[in-house]
């Protein structure tokens, strides 16, 4: 390959910069945290009137069960990214895990 060639070449695009291209379903925002990681966090951030309206939101709106919603959520409470994105929240539900632990 000349030098032409190569110069020809475009750049590869960088997976964390403004020009990604992927669906907004997969692209990572300012966090490093993806559309459905984002959503789980929103979600829990809510306040809830009833009983099941938790249980039919994470359903309706995220396409999960409780159970893998749960799942998600407590694996995020472990990342960084989540902690950036959601400090206040983040840092509450570590508190609320850590006492259920103690707890038992």
């Amino acid at each position: 390959m000349g030098a032409d060639e190569e110069a020809e070449r475009p750049e590869p695009e960088r997976a964390d910069g403004p020009e990604r291209q992927d669906g907004p379903e997969q692209q990572a925002g300012p966090a490093g945290l993806d559309a459905r990681d984002r959503a789980v966090l929103a979600l829990e951030a809510r306040s809830w009137r009833t009983a099941g309206a938790k249980e039919r939101a994470v359903r309706e709106e995220l396409g999960l069960s409780s159970t893998r919603y749960y799942q998600l959520l407590n694996g995020l409470l472990d990342r960084p990214e989540a902690l950036a994105h959601a400090p206040v929240l983040v840092n509450r539900l570590r508190r609320v895990r850590d006492a259920r632990r103690a707890a038992r």
